[in-house]
Formats: C-alpha cells, sequence, structure tokens
C-alpha cells in the first residue's frame, strides 16, 4: 500500500484502498491499520478489505456483497452477526466471522 506524503499533501476528501494489507505479515498489518485510522481523521475512506481484524478495528459503516448486491450494511457489531452474512461467507448461520468480536 502506498500511501504518499504527495497523496496526504494534496487534503483529499475521499481516499479508496483496494486490500491495503493484502499479502503483508502480521507486524505490517497492524502499522498500516494504525496508519489507515491515522489518516482517515477528518475524511472519508472506502476500502475493500478482507482481512476481518482490520475491518473491526477500522471501520464506522460495514456493507457487505455478495454478487454484487448489499446483504447487511451497519457497524461491525451488527452485521458481523448477520445470518445472511454468516450463510453467504461462512457457510452456515452457526459459525462465526474470523476476527469478530475479538476472536
Amino acid at each position: 500500500m502506498k500511501l504518499t506524503a504527495t497523496t496526504l499533501a494534496t487534503e483529499p476528501e475521499l481516499m479508496l484502498l483496494d486490500e491495503p494489507t493484502q499479502g503483508m505479515g502480521h507486524e505490517d498489518v497492524e502499522r498500516v491499520t494504525q496508519l489507515i485510522k491515522k489518516v482517515s481523521a477528518n475524511r472519508t475512506v472506502l476500502m475493500v478489505e478482507h482481512n476481518m481484524n482490520v475491518v473491526a478495528s477500522i471501520a464506522d459503516t460495514i456493507s457487505v456483497l455478495q454478487r454484487g448486491q448489499v446483504i447487511a450494511e451497519g457497524p461491525y457489531e451488527v452485521v458481523s452477526r448477520n445470518p445472511q452474512v454468516l450463510e453467504a461467507y461462512m457457510g452456515s448461520t452457526e459459525a462465526e466471522l474470523e476476527g469478530a468480536h475479538g476472536h
């Protein structure tokens, strides 16, 4: 992920991030997560991310899509327990999203 000083110097109101932690080791994921939190102050960040720990620690609002359709939207605590989300991504409503709720 490249968040350059030049990009931030333009003071963008909206930042689009596509899987910013993909392929990173645990230490780097934590560092990038903290950086995203820091630079998201006073701006909107739209991020596609599959690491639920990152999503849980950064996102205010989550939208879950399945085949291009929004199936759930709201805070992580609510969306991560949504039966339709669990069925779509875990194959069962009995499962829990990895990284959800501090696990």
